[in-house]
């Protein structure tokens, strides 16, 4: 996998990774991937992810069944970020946020101070048993 070699991973293995949901060019969330996330990405269709907090590989959806569905993988120009086009899946519209909104990019800064702007679309109690 000679392809790899080309990303800039940083001094723990990690690359940032941002999705991007597919025909609406939301930005979905932020994330990160080691190699082996990476490739299991590209093998699997569908995203994987670096939980740094629980440093283990985090299969999007497991827990919520809130799955991506990866269409396209694009690198940065300084080859440290990656990009994925995706499909997110689980529920209608498509919920990315553990909160339980489309976006993990839900609050906005006004007048100095940070306003949630999306709704909840499911509780995350529900989501999360």
């Amino acid at each position: 996998m000679s392809w790899l070699k080309h990303i800039r991973w940083d001094s723990k293995g990690l690359v940032p990774v941002i999705a991007q949901e597919q025909g609406t060019n939301d930005v979905l969330m932020f994330a990160w991937m080691n190699r082996e996330a990476l490739q299991k990405t590209v093998e699997l269709g569908r995203a994987v992810y670096f939980s740094r907090s629980r440093d283990k590989l985090w299969y999007k959806g497991e827990e919520s069944g809130h799955v991506q569905t990866v269409h396209e993988i694009r690198m940065d120009c300084d080859s440290d970020v990656i990009l994925l086009k995706v499909t997110q899946l689980g529920h209608e519209p498509g919920i990315a946020c553990h909160t339980g909104r489309h976006s993990c990019f839900f609050s906005v800064l006004e007048n100095g101070e940070w306003k949630s702007v999306d709704p909840v679309l499911k509780d995350p109690e529900s989501i999360y048993k």
